[in-house]
């Protein structure tokens, strides 16, 4: 249980940087009026600050209540704080900035919510400390997957899904989104990826492609768009599906706005004098007061599974796994110590390490609510390569 001061500043303060350091923390005039309500009119509620976490995301979740969005958004500054300095930590040549960082993660505050489940992970703090890092390694490979793309690689490149998205967040009608998409489908259906140079560099459609593409437009729109329109141009074509492709780059990565604007007097926010998110002291009492129980929950979980994955591969596999991890043999060693072939004994190793991954991402999903991405499953890899090579050394 934690103090009410401590439950008040938590859901109402935010981080505020100046020249790419901490400065300090904003609290929101609005929000702790709100949350000293709350807490004033539930004496019988329990202090705690995951108790609250959940209380406001399902109102957010069944209302789309905004206040209930902003409490949570202050609740995540630090995991969102904390993110920024793991990911600039790992990408010191880049172009962003901690702000940078930051602001990225605060933008991802309402996907996290929405991928958020309490019925199978009871933190939402706990989830977001992976959640956000994971989400900020996918922004940033669709962002420079994007920068080296040509705006036609990047159209015959994008799914539908996203495609549609990005149109509708650039805040387009019905009407003008029908065209697009319709100006689009043409387009990918007769650009055949077939050029030089790989699909990432894919040139301008040529004359006679450009007709092509307005032709099949010109025949199509009778039938598929519901209202008339009139016959369309190779100029208005070009300009559309190049409109498009510059809605599709701000949607894969949202253009990063300052931290540091000045703020009006009458915002509605004064300074507070609480710790700085990126002192060891707070570091401490962060892992020593609100996340240690938990971890230590997640690791001893993990570990079961591990170990239980680990203890239905074959007996064969076993010793296998045991000469490569706690011996130290190389698979050639390996294939003459047990008399199998090389083929084998690689593929038993390469099984063994896809079954115990499996487990481990099957865990996270079912756990934490985690989404799995190839930048999840790489690290979870390497997390794993390194428990075989703790487990069979303890052995050793």
């Amino acid at each position: 249980m934690r103090p009410r001061q401590e439950i008040t500043e938590m859901f109402s303060t935010f981080v505020e940087l100046e020249k790419d350091r901490f400065s300090k923390w904003l609290i929101d005039i609005k929000l702790r009026r709100s949350i000293q309500s709350c807490l004033e009119s539930s004496p019988f509620v329990p202090n705690s600050e995951n108790f609250w976490a959940l209380h406001w995301h399902k109102r957010w979740r069944s209302q789309s209540n905004r206040l209930a969005r902003m409490h949570l958004s202050a609740y995540l500054q630090e995991p969102n704080y904390w993110a920024a300095k793991k990911t600039i930590a790992k990408f010191t040549n880049g172009q962003h900035s901690l702000a940078d960082y930051f602001q990225m993660a605060n933008a991802e505050i309402e996907i996290i919510l929405k991928n958020f489940n309490p019925e199978k992970c009871s933190s939402l703090k706990a989830y977001a400390t992976i959640a956000i890092p994971s989400r900020l390694k996918d922004i940033l490979r669709q962002r420079k997957e994007a920068d080296i793309c040509t705006n036609w690689a990047l159209l015959r490149k994008v799914s539908k899904k996203q495609f549609l998205e990005a149109l509708d967040q650039a805040g387009l009608s019905p009407s003008i989104i029908a065209q697009y998409r319709l100006a689009w489908t043409c387009f990918k259906e007769l650009y055949v990826q077939n050029q030089p140079g790989g699909t990432k560099a894919l040139p301008e459609p040529d004359r006679q492609l450009w007709e092509a593409i307005v032709n099949l437009y010109n025949r199509e729109c009778q039938s598929q768009l519901t209202q008339p329109t009139p016959q369309c141009t190779r100029e208005k074509i070009e300009q559309w599906l190049t409109q498009a492709a510059i809605y599709v780059r701000t949607y894969l990565f949202p253009p990063v706005s300052s931290l540091n604007l000045v703020r009006s007097e009458d915002d509605g926010r004064t300074t507070l004098d609480l710790p700085d998110p990126s002192s060891d002291s707070l570091i401490a009492e962060m892992i020593a007061q609100e996340d240690a129980q938990n971890k230590q929950n997640q690791q001893s979980q993990i570990q079961d599974i591990l170990l239980k994955a680990l203890q239905n591969l074959e007996a064969k596999t076993q010793e296998i796994l045991k000469l490569y991890y706690q011996q130290g043999l190389t698979q050639p060693q390996i294939v003459q110590r047990l008399q199998m072939s090389q083929p084998t004994v690689s593929r038993r190793l390469l099984k063994a390490r896809e079954s115990m991954l499996k487990a481990l991402i099957e865990w996270s999903q079912d756990t934490l609510n985690i989404s799995v991405t190839s930048n999840l499953v790489n690290d979870m890899s390497t997390a794993l390569e390194e428990w075989l090579k703790v487990k069979y050394g303890e052995s050793s």
